[in-house]
């Protein structure tokens, strides 16, 4: 039996011909027309001004905070419950993350949790750089709240959409909030460049300073002329072609991600201690990754063990986010939160997904977790 992954990426004949084609026009090196027309269709999708492809949403968020002014010592305030992409970049720029837990209703950044913090700090004579939001496993986060928290404190928003492209909150795109907002193209999102990620911002002026600071700060003479540092940030042209061939699909893709959510909802709710991700809005989420947790004192096995028979089947399935407060590089950081993202650690898992994972491989995954928890 092949081995079902969790979120592959899922490649058509128009995806190698998008390539070819770019391959064919010798357009290579990391400028093109491909590169500027997905950064104009990331833009138009997300209802953004300007957008930046970059080689990752990691390089995406350094650069934003580096727009920003984020410096030695700066507080920024971040989710705990994320992969840590969304914050290592705080301490690429000598920063410091600032922890805030999850909201039962969307597993998301707490709001109230938020407002704790900034109560606290301000308390303290400390008032944050920025706020980092991560629209977790494509659902948004209640960002009327959030947004509105933000603005009583006069401190600027990221929107870490990385895992929510094509979703939306309130008739509103996901990448559309914040001074910045970012996709990620990853292996395992929902499209995919190889790797790649596409930094948008509505104030063009400090977009453009990205764009320079991502291709290594050159300045505009004919020369090699450099006043500040920069970084080797940029996307290829040949990449962003794949892009573009696999943004036009983005709707069936989240048709297919939804249909495997209900699918397995549908054969596995029903069963002692499973609990789905809640979905607050089903139409405005894209369905990046199933979640569920399996309270194990109510079941006869654990998500843990779950996982591991899983495996056995050669099926991939992993553990929801690890929370950065608990990760050992992060021990020394704030947390403000209720602590529910610790027990979603212990008792989720996220089930195969990938929107080219066909019904007879999502029965095989189905069986499995039934004969494990029955």
């Amino acid at each position: 039996m092949s081995r079902i992954y969790l979120s592959p990426p899922d490649l058509s004949e128009s995806d190698h011909a998008a390539v070819a084609a770019a391959l064919a026009s010798n357009w290579v090196a990391p400028v093109g027309p491909e590169l500027e027309a997905f950064e104009a269709e990331a833009c138009a999708l997300s209802k953004r001004t300007a957008g930046l492809a970059v080689n990752s949403g990691t390089a995406a968020l350094h650069l934003a905070l580096k727009v920003l002014g984020i410096g030695k010592g700066d507080l920024v305030l971040c989710p705990s419950f994320t992969f840590a992409a969304s914050a290592n970049p705080i301490v690429y720029c000598g920063a410091v993350p600032v922890f805030i837990g999850s909201e039962p209703r969307t597993w998301n950044m707490d709001p109230e949790a938020l407002r704790e913090a900034f109560e606290a700090l301000a308390g303290e004579g400390k008032k944050p750089k920025a706020v980092i939001v991560v629209q977790l496993y494509g659902q948004c986060a209640d960002m009327t709240a959030i947004e509105k928290v933000c603005a009583e404190y006069a401190v600027p928003l990221i929107e870490d959409a990385a895992e929510a492209l094509g979703a939306s909150y309130q008739g509103r795109p996901a990448g559309s909030f914040g001074a910045f907002s970012f996709f990620s193209f990853n292996g395992n999102k929902i499209i995919t460049t190889s790797g790649g990620g596409m930094l948008l911002s509505d104030a063009v002026e400090a977009l453009e300073a990205a764009r320079s600071l991502s291709m290594q700060a050159r300045e505009p003479v004919i020369h090699y002329e450099h006043r500040k540092i920069g970084y080797n940030y940029r996307m290829s042209n040949v990449l962003a072609a794949l892009g573009r061939s696999q943004l036009a699909d983005l709707a069936r893709r989240i048709c297919m991600r939804k249909a495997h959510f209900e699918a397995y909802k549908q054969e596995l709710d029903t069963l002692p201690g499973v609990e789905f991700m809640p979905i607050v809005e089903p139409d405005a989420v894209n369905y990046w990754l199933t979640c569920l947790t399996i309270d194990s004192s109510e079941s006869k096995a654990d998500a843990a063990s779950v996982i591991k028979a899983l495996e056995a089947a050669d099926i991939e399935a992993r553990p929801l986010w690890k929370p950065l407060h608990l990760q050992p590089v992060f021990q020394a950081c704030r947390y403000y939160g209720s602590g529910i993202e610790e027990k979603l650690f212990f008792d989720g898992l996220c089930l195969p997904s990938g929107s080219g994972l066909t019904e007879e491989e999502r029965g095989k995954v189905t069986a499995k977790v039934r004969s494990s928890l029955e």
